[in-house]
């Protein structure tokens, strides 16, 4: 459990970043860099970092009017919070 535990902090971590680091790429002043594929965050967000780039999302009003982001990212919260419960309850 506690190895499930790291896991989650640290992806929440990296979803948070890319989700800032996207957002600092798109200003134009900064000479248009490469962007961060909405794949790739999405990704992240499905292997258990929609907490972390739904915080950025909010945070840093960046992707908000993106529908896979602004309704993806709290669907996939609920659903990583129903599957901990489960196993939190399988294995207590």
């Amino acid at each position: 459990m506690q190895l499930l535990g790291l896991y989650l902090v640290i992806i929440n971590i990296i979803a948070f970043v890319l989700m800032r680091v996207d957002k600092s790429r798109s200003a134009s002043a900064r000479g248009r860099k490469h962007r961060i594929p909405e794949r790739r965050l999405l990704g992240i967000g499905a292997a258990g970092g929609a907490l972390g780039g739904w915080l950025a999302m909010r945070m840093f009003r960046h992707k908000t009017k993106h529908i896979a982001f602004a309704a993806g990212l709290p669907v996939m919260v609920v659903i990583h919070a129903a599957i901990l419960i489960a196993v939190y309850r399988y294995l207590i």
